[in-house]
């Protein structure tokens, strides 16, 4: 059970419900928005800079999507690895795919510029201190400054907001492997939810 209250989508703010539309359809893709609907100003607020990221991202869904999955592993946010975007799918995200998530700097799948963003994925959610010039200097061969700068606020958005739902432990909606917090859980080799609220 979630350490704090969600809120059945039912029972969202209208202003809110209007916002999130058919997403609210899927409750198991609304993960820590159900909790974020106390506050229903800080949840449209949120929504607002998420859909903002999206509407002017000059990174690839794909690489978007791959680099939040590899994050929700390190933060073991059930509610991120079980969620599939519709966007990353539509841009090639598939569950084979996915698995190349489990080592990255080995798939084949993946191209040097995604590796090179997975890596600086890994260190900012494992020991931010060590991303230094070297590993800069690597994204750069593959990325502009500008997509630096989105690809790192991208991946503090993915590293924050998934520790904070992994504290609050909103699992109720999972499919059942996400439930036992005993165990270390993967995005890769098992079923996902497939929604679309980001």
């Amino acid at each position: 059970m979630a350490r704090l209250h969600a809120i059945p989508p039912h029972e969202f703010d209208p202003a809110l419900r209007a916002t999130l539309g058919p997403a609210l359809d899927d409750p198991q893709g609304l993960g820590l928005l159900r909790v974020l609907a106390q506050r229903p100003d800080v949840a449209q607020a949120f929504l607002a800079f998420r859909s903002a990221m999206a509407a002017t991202s000059t990174l690839s869904p794909r690489l978007v999507e791959l680099t939040r999955l590899r994050i929700a592993f390190h933060n073991q946010c059930r509610s991120c690895m079980a969620l599939r975007t519709a966007t990353g799918a539509a841009d090639g995200v598939t569950e084979g795919l996915v698995c190349s998530l489990e080592k990255p700097q080995e798939a084949p799948d993946l191209t040097d510029a995604e590796k090179a963003a997975l890596r600086y994925a890994d260190l900012f959610a494992t020991d931010h201190l060590a991303a230094d010039d070297a590993v800069f200097d690597d994204l750069r061969t593959y990325f502009t400054e500008p997509e630096i700068v989105e690809l790192g606020v991208q991946i503090g958005v993915f590293v924050g907001f998934g520790r904070l739902s992994a504290t609050w432990d909103i699992v109720d909606d999972l499919p059942e492997r996400f439930h036992d917090r005993d165990d270390l859980v993967t995005p890769w080799g098992a079923d996902a939810v497939v929604a679309d609220h980001r």
